[in-house]
């Protein structure tokens, strides 16, 4: 018999042992083998609580990378999922489809900037990323600009994991310097300066960044399919937040040089910011949205790319005469049903109160951590809460200290933030808050 058998099932196994088991043979991202650093395993999950295995509850801050914006559980999502898996949970959609998909398609037409009418599914953010410059650099052949085959990009962005958004994250600060030489060669303008909440006395810096772009686009248009970026908040790549006229500029000089513009907004979509796609802050639509993470609520990997009718109606006039993608798992009907359930849950209800609500208890309740000479920011956008430290932190030492306070967050290089589930009452954010407030004034040897 199979160590851990019983009966032909797997046996229950205690928390050591899970841990045991974990770091001997889960590789977790960003991780090395064996695990140096042990994870919590968590027994269920209920509204914004995680329950381990060895009793402890801890609110969660993270929403799972962003996703879970009506926490965990959630009756509707359950009772989607368990709907659509009595009936096909998955099927084939090369020469196939279904009824969740075509309704979830057309909710997405209607809930997304102006002007995009055809979507793409899509298995996880990243894959977006790839459809979506695949997507742009195949239009581009197909309409006779054979030459332009690369992308321009602002520093500070992160866009997936994947080889070819990789080449689109940041090539200095980011997390995928060891790759550079395998990597198609990119165009970076400067990270924006900008800031989200200034106007009158920002205006030299906002013009400084625009003219940057400018530059860049007037020396290299002829060779450049799109501009690809993260609308308003640049998340993994520091969690900094940008002027929306900014963004309103950058569209203008993509139409003026005849340039696609491509809006990842797989963390920010789905009313992260305030808005339900941050590109409403600049009141802008995109050739190209990515969009995945709160898609399903969390509930599945699952992500899509939309584009113009102006953009998909030269595939079918081009060389191959079809759009060269297809996954495995592409239009799956579980995560179809399931995001629709969670779109109808989100319209359900006031979430831009409730997300102001969130941002302003945030900005209250996060301003204390100014005070730490160990800090060097502090930054809150929507259901966003953002404490830059001026050192980087040791990552086993403050994930500890936080789940010892009954709090989850995953901190990263230099910054402690926080991005909760909607649902989240005042005081579980307030527990959320007074961690971060104790962590920033910490520190950790």
């Amino acid at each position: 018999m199979l160590m851990g058998m019983k009966s032909g099932k797997y046996a229950s196994l205690s928390t050591e042992e899970i841990v045991r088991l974990d770091q001997k043979h889960v590789w977790h991202p960003y991780a090395a083998m064996p695990n140096a650093v042990p994870c919590y395993p968590v027994q269920s999950a209920h509204g914004v609580h995680l329950e381990l295995t060895d009793g402890r509850s801890l609110v969660d801050g993270m929403s799972s990378w962003w996703a879970c914006i009506h926490g965990y559980n959630h009756e509707a999502l359950n009772d989607a999922a368990i709907h659509q898996i009595s009936q096909v949970s998955h099927v084939m959609f090369g020469g196939l489809t279904h009824e969740p998909a075509v309704q979830l398609a057309r909710r997405l037409v209607e809930v997304t900037p102006p002007g995009l009418e055809h979507v793409f599914y899509c298995d996880s953010g990243s894959v977006a990323i790839e459809v979506a410059m695949k997507m742009a650099l195949q239009y581009c052949y197909n309409v006779g600009q054979k030459d332009k085959h690369r992308f321009l990009t602002i520093r500070g962005g992160y866009h997936g994991d994947t080889f070819e958004a990789m080449s689109v994250c940041d090539p200095v600060n980011g997390m995928h310097h060891l790759f550079a030489k395998n990597l198609p060669s990119q165009i970076f303008a400067p990270r924006p300066e900008s800031k989200f909440d200034k106007d009158e006395d920002d205006k030299s810096i906002l013009q400084r960044d625009v003219q940057s772009v400018r530059e860049l686009l007037e020396v290299n248009h002829d060779e450049i399919a799109a501009i690809i970026l993260e609308p308003i908040v640049q998340g993994a790549g520091g969690m900094r937040f940008y002027n929306p006229a900014y963004l309103t500029a950058i569209r203008d000089l993509c139409d003026e040089h005849h340039v696609l513009l491509i809006a990842d907004e797989i963390a920010t979509g789905f009313g992260r910011t305030g808005k339900l796609f941050a590109c409403e802050h600049a009141n802008i639509s995109p050739d190209i949205l990515c969009i995945g993470k709160a898609l399903s609520g969390g509930f599945l990997s699952f992500a899509a790319t939309l584009t113009t009718a102006k953009i998909s109606q030269k595939f079918a006039q081009g060389e191959a005469g079809v759009f060269m993608h297809g996954p495995t798992f592409m239009g799956n009907p579980l995560a179809c049903a399931v995001s629709l359930a969670s779109l109808d849950l989100l319209q359900s209800y006031d979430w831009e109160s409730k997300v102001q609500s969130i941002e302003n208890q945030l900005k209250v309740e996060l301003e204390p951590c100014r005070e730490s000479p160990l800090v060097q920011d502090v930054r809150v956008l929507g259901a966003i809460g953002v404490v830059e430290m001026k050192e980087a932190f040791e990552m086993r030492k403050v994930q500890a200290a936080v789940v010892n306070e009954g709090v989850w967050l995953r901190p990263f290089g230099r910054l402690l933030y926080t991005m909760p589930p909607f649902i989240i009452q005042p005081s579980e954010l307030r527990k959320i808050t007074s961690s971060m407030v104790s962590i920033a004034k910490r520190r950790f040897r």
